[in-house]
């Protein structure tokens, strides 16, 4: 089995919050790095969605051109993912050549099947500019909840899916001008009334998808599906490659999703696979596509993105969709616009990559929205400290100071045939089983009650006071602590990838960073070799998780 495994492509107008990396990133990434280990064959696939209404706004609000502009957020988000940790097997771009060549093949296939057609449209105007106001180019009140700032594409008030043409008062978002009138413009229409009727029997079989996102599609469907417009009287983007469309570009929303296939072909290309990325991967039957976004994506890649794949049958359809809710700041949502957003890159050069991925990765929105709160950060992070980072600093710093030739190995011979090796086995079956099943949350509550269960075994059996009498025993209970720390270490591995490597150097040369993989995958007979020629630590041991500093974080409370 293959799985190709998308992460949303990060819209290149603005920097990257928890919320983007708690809810899509890092759950993609952890996934990712989990199927790695596990040794599946895996590509992780992204990019920044470089057009639309949204990038042209500000980047002519800051008197910039739309290519500079995009380079600059397509540069930012790769430091930000770098700095996070969080890998792809290629980041690529929507503005490319590559992408625009895959794109009008889509738009070939879906418009030889009918199910692309031309319209006419009434659409607002400014005089003023004199320009067509699509979508985000026009504001007004919202005609469902009365509240301004209605854009024309939605209300970030009530949510409300809108019609431009019936907002209250509109006025123009580049020159404020108040003097629009109505035009007709001809576009061009994804068919998604002709659609339903090949999509509706393919959704139906998707019922083990999260409950919010099989439901959310639902209710659109039982609603009927409404044809939606892929072109818009633009400047920037993909043209339409027909002659009365001179003028015309592609909407984002419709080659946006098209990135995730071309960057599929451009990785293959570039590290001079012999794969075809049609053939091998999208649309390979032993491939598992699965698209991680958030729930405002659901419309598009639980909805319109399949319509599209299953009418124009280049590829095959998601596997699986699992999109996550909203993590909120202290209650709030992230907004720039308002100041309630945290410097995502200021945040992790101050606190690292450990202490981020740890607590973002304990509030993924899986089930609802969660909150971000500084808090919980310190809590959080003090929880790994007192329960992970302790146990394993202060059993290794016992080791190293009664045991500095080594423990027997007649004594990880009697760890490997006990019943608490039993329960760490269990634990990493559950792990394991919750990360196959994307459950971030559970998997991350798993590692922690390892944690405390080592812990707390080494508590009980007080090596500090039994090797006063008895020296095997105490022995015995440090060998069954380098086995845990080998387990814990081993399922850091998606989750602390830095933590991991760095714990790992504890065992070095002794073991091969490979047993971490075995381990991973419940193949313990690795660990013989500890029955065979017992183990000595190969570095003074040294604290690898430090407590979140309050100080640190009361800088951050008050720029919040």
């Amino acid at each position: 089995m293959k799985y190709l495994i998308t992460s949303a492509l990060p819209y290149a107008n603005g920097p990257l919050h928890f919320g983007h990396i708690g809810g899509v990133y890092l759950p993609a990434d952890i996934y990712f790095r989990h199927k790695k280990i596990m040794g599946d064959k895996v590509i992780h696939i992204c990019g920044s969605d470089e057009h639309g209404v949204a990038i042209m706004l500000s980047a002519e609000k800051e008197g910039c051109d739309y290519r500079s502009y995009v380079d600059r957020w397509h540069e930012n988000h790769k430091l930000i993912f770098k700095k996070y940790g969080i890998e792809f097997d290629f980041f690529g771009r929507t503005s490319s050549e590559y992408h625009k060549e895959e794109t009008l093949k889509w738009f070939d296939a879906l418009y030889k099947k009918g199910y692309i057609e031309s319209k006419p449209e009434n659409q607002l105007y400014c005089n003023n500019c004199p320009r067509y106001l699509p979508d985000r180019y026009v504001e007004g009140t919202c005609y469902n909840c009365g509240k301004p700032n209605a854009r024309g594409d939605e209300c970030p008030s009530c949510g409300e899916w809108i019609d431009s043409l019936k907002l209250i008062n509109p006025h123009c978002k580049i020159c404020g001008s108040k003097d629009i009138s109505i035009k007709e413009s001809t576009h061009w229409y994804l068919m998604l009334t002709k659609l339903e009727k090949i999509f509706k029997p393919w959704f139906n079989t998707k019922k083990s998808w999260r409950p919010h996102v099989w439901e959310y599609v639902n209710s659109l469907l039982s609603k009927g599906l409404i044809d939606r417009a892929i072109t818009r009287d633009l400047t920037w983007g993909i043209d339409v490659p027909l002659p009365e469309a001179k003028g015309k570009k592609f909407y984002v929303w419709f080659d946006a999703p098209i990135g995730y296939v071309s960057n599929t072909k451009e990785y293959l290309r570039v590290t001079g696979s012999k794969e075809d990325y049609i053939k091998d991967w999208w649309k390979n039957p032993e491939t598992q596509i699965i698209h991680f976004i958030g729930k405002d994506n659901i419309i598009f890649h639980g909805l319109i993105w399949p319509c599209m794949v299953l009418g124009s049958d280049r590829i095959s359809p998601p596997t699986d969709i699992p999109a996550s809710h909203f993590v909120n700041l202290e209650g709030k949502q992230f907004s720039k616009s308002t100041g309630w957003y945290v410097d995502s890159e200021k945040t992790i050069d101050t606190f690292g990559e450990d202490a981020m991925r740890f607590y973002l990765s304990s509030i993924v929105p899986e089930n609802g929205d969660t909150n971000f709160s500084w808090d919980s950060f310190i809590n959080i992070n003090n929880e790994l400290a007192n329960k992970i980072g302790n146990f394993i600093n202060r059993s290794t710093s016992f080791m190293a100071k009664h045991w500095p030739e080594g423990i027997s190995a007649n004594s990880f011979k009697e760890v490997l045939n006990s019943k608490e090796f039993e329960k760490l086995k269990v634990y990493m079956s559950e792990f394991r089983e919750a990360l196959e099943k994307v459950q971030t949350l559970k998997a991350h509550s798993i590692l922690l009650r390892m944690g405390e269960t080592a812990n707390e075994t080494f508590h009980l059996q007080e090596p500090w006071k039994t090797i006063k009498t008895d020296k095997a025993a105490a022995e015995k209970t440090i060998a069954l602590s380098i086995v845990y720390i080998l387990g814990i270490n081993s399922v850091f591995r998606p989750f602390l990838p830095l933590f991991s490597t760095k714990l790992f150097e504890y065992f070095k040369p002794t073991l091969e960073e490979s047993v971490l993989d075995s381990i991973y995958r419940g193949d313990y007979s690795v660990l013989e070799v500890l029955a065979k020629s017992g183990f000595k630590l190969s570095i003074n041991p040294a604290p690898l998780l430090p407590r979140i500093d309050p100080k640190q974080v009361d800088l951050f409370r008050l720029n919040t």
